[in-house]
């Protein structure tokens, strides 16, 4: 099982990460856990820049060499960016999952979901059970 769970991030149950960029932006991918998983990626599927997601609502789908997953909104809010550079490197989801491998911003509606998502050390729990 991978150790690498950076402080300052916060975890969902469905194994994405947040972290929240600024004020009111937060930056969203799934963890080394998930993408260890689901091994080798191979395509990714992102909402549209402006669409409105809720929290726990599906945004999208990553595909590997081993299945396709959908992806679990860990937040409400409006989309602000998707990560273009995936869709002709998505393998980077592998190789750099915390940082080239995001891949959505939202414009956060409620801080309070962002606070209730796990820590590291919450999450870290959650893995070894």
């Amino acid at each position: 099982m991978s150790e690498n769970l950076p402080q300052n991030l916060r975890y969902s149950k469905d194994h994405e990460w947040a972290r929240l960029e600024g004020d009111d932006t937060v930056v969203i991918g799934i963890t080394e856990h998930a993408a260890e998983q689901l091994g080798d990626i191979v395509g990714v599927e992102f909402p549209e820049v402006g669409d409105t997601l809720e929290k726990g609502a599906v945004f999208g789908e990553v595909e590997s060499v081993k299945a396709v997953s959908e992806l679990y909104a860990p937040v409400s809010g409006e989309v602000v960016a998707v990560n273009e550079a995936l869709e002709d490197a998505p393998e980077r989801v592998n190789e750099d999952t915390y940082d080239g491998g995001w891949m959505i911003k939202i414009r956060v509606s409620d801080r309070a979901e962002l606070d209730a998502l796990l820590d590291a050390a919450a999450y870290a729990a959650l893995l070894a059970d």
